[in-house]
């Protein structure tokens, strides 16, 4: 048998389900790897052991009565962005230290009823913002395949927990990359589901046209036992889309004959890596072995993702982070005059990367810039939105590399933030659009994960991971684990 922590759902479930092991064994198992090597890999910011081994017992005891699904009993480690009763949620975030919250994020709750075991809140880039895992307040995420290299962000300590074995599988939130990207460096799986496909209420915000939780785990079939539990229209989340939950997994069957695939020449950017790019074309290889028709494309607006993005993500931070005053919750600075605590409370409690955000956004949308900037960059998102409308009037699903480069070494962009906002540039077109991308490893170079990214039709989440499914189960790349 495998060693318990390597397990992927999958693989657990089978094991749970024949009685083979137990969820407090399997839990025990993970708090046993956490303790051993996340003082080196640092992906979590609390680890929850008693809540996990109460949640396993009551696992077992529901499997004891005859209840069963893929999840029941099964850890997972969830973003510190999303919502956990009782346990502390801190956005990554100074402002929001110690803050717990009095309810679950739907996500969350979804998780609960299916019986999932929380092994505690992964790290992040705060608010979400970054793609390095490096402007968490709190600590530095190390990624398991080198541990001087970023793990990607801002979902960092999820995909990093994924590839370190310290959970079965985790959730993290994409608003221009952030499960895609860190997922591409971990030599991880990362899913990013269609715009209102799952609930964001509990997800604290930053870009609230732009925000989707999804899961990152260590295979496709992994990822579509996770959508299944987590996706469906939520009444508490008036952008969530009653649309039909059906089982994601029913279409991994490696069939791809016939299936048209389109591959954006613009992705292929300056400034790509070597190593990135022939692994990328590689994998192009393997898909035509698998019967894909192959058609090479032009998404034309895609050079103008990147500063659409940082007109439009910052405005709606500049509106969403507004409410962090130190009035209601979270840390408040003590002043003689109300505003000046306000304004000591946000200096103290808002990192560098989450001021600078706020300020481009603020003033993107002040009077007499509205129009010339965040409403232009509005025009130019539904132009984006158009390219791919066009390009899926003949083809499936769009194929692309996920990242430029493999992961970076920390402190290396950090004081060059266009440096680092352009670790993003081929993940952003996706959120602008609202689609559906998964990232799956196709490779290394120079020892580092690469990923492939597969982008498809909006909820058409079953044919993008039919792709992504047989191209991984052709190739041995999702096998791969880092020596730590």
């Amino acid at each position: 048998m495998e060693e318990l922590h390597t397990l992927t759902v999958h693989a657990a479930h089978r094991l749970l389900q024949a009685g083979d092991i137990t969820s407090v064994e399997l839990t025990e198992a993970l708090l046993d790897r956490i303790a051993a090597v996340d003082d080196v890999v640092k992906a979590y910011l609390t680890v929850t052991a008693e809540l996990a081994l109460e949640q396993a017992r009551a696992a077992d005891a529901r499997r004891h009565t005859g209840e069963d699904n893929a999840l029941l009993g099964v850890p997972v480690a969830v973003k510190d962005l999303i919502a956990t009763q009782g346990v502390p949620t801190t956005a990554g975030s100074r402002i929001l230290e110690g803050f717990v919250p009095p309810f679950d994020a739907t996500v969350v709750r979804k998780l609960y009823a299916a019986g999932t075991v929380l092994l505690g809140k992964t790290n992040l880039d705060e608010f979400g913002m970054g793609s390095s895992t490096e402007n968490s307040a709190y600590f530095d995420t190390h990624n398991p395949w080198g541990v001087d290299r970023v793990p990607g962000g801002s979902s960092g300590g999820s995909a990093a927990a994924i590839a370190a074995d310290e959970a079965v599988f985790a959730l993290g939130t994409d608003t221009g990359g952030s499960v895609r990207q860190p997922a591409a460096l971990c030599g991880c799986v990362g899913l990013k589901p269609t715009y209102g496909r799952v609930s964001r209420y509990g997800l604290i915000a930053y870009a609230s046209s732009l925000d989707q939780i999804g899961p990152i785990t260590k295979t496709v079939c992994d990822a579509a036992l996770v959508l299944d539990a987590i996706a469906g229209q939520d009444l508490r989340d008036s952008t969530s889309m009653d649309q039909p939950v059906t089982d994601f997994t029913a279409e991994l069957n490696g069939d791809l004959g016939g299936m048209r695939v389109a591959v954006p020449r613009e992705y292929f950017v300056q400034g790509m890596e070597a190593g990135v790019e022939s692994a990328v074309r590689a994998a192009l290889d393997v898909l035509v072995d698998l019967g894909v028709e192959i058609e090479d494309v032009s998404l034309p607006h895609t050079e103008y993702a990147l500063p659409t993005y940082y007109l439009i993500a910052p405005a709606e931070a500049s509106a969403n982070l507004a409410r962090y005053d130190g009035v209601k919750y979270g840390l408040s600075v003590p002043a003689d005059e109300m505003w000046e605590g306000v304004r000591q409370t946000r200096g103290q409690g808002f990192g560098p990367e989450v001021k600078r955000r706020i300020m481009l956004g603020t003033y993107a949308l002040s009077a007499g810039y509205y129009d010339a900037y965040y409403k232009k960059a509005q025009q130019v998102r539904t132009l984006i939105r158009q390219d791919f409308d066009a390009v899926f009037e003949s083809c499936d699903v769009v194929v692309a590399p996920t990242s430029p480069t493999t992961a970076f070494r920390i402190g290396e962009r950090i004081e060059d933030p266009l440096q680092m906002y352009l670790s993003d540039v081929l993940t952003l077109s996706v959120n602008l659009a609202g689609l559906p991308g998964v990232s799956v490893p196709c490779g290394l170079s120079d020892g580092l994960p690469v990923g492939l990214q597969f982008i498809g039709r909006p909820f058409e989440e079953p044919t993008l991971l039919r792709a992504a499914h047989a191209y991984e189960q052709a190739t041995p790349w999702h096998d791969g684990r880092p020596v730590l």
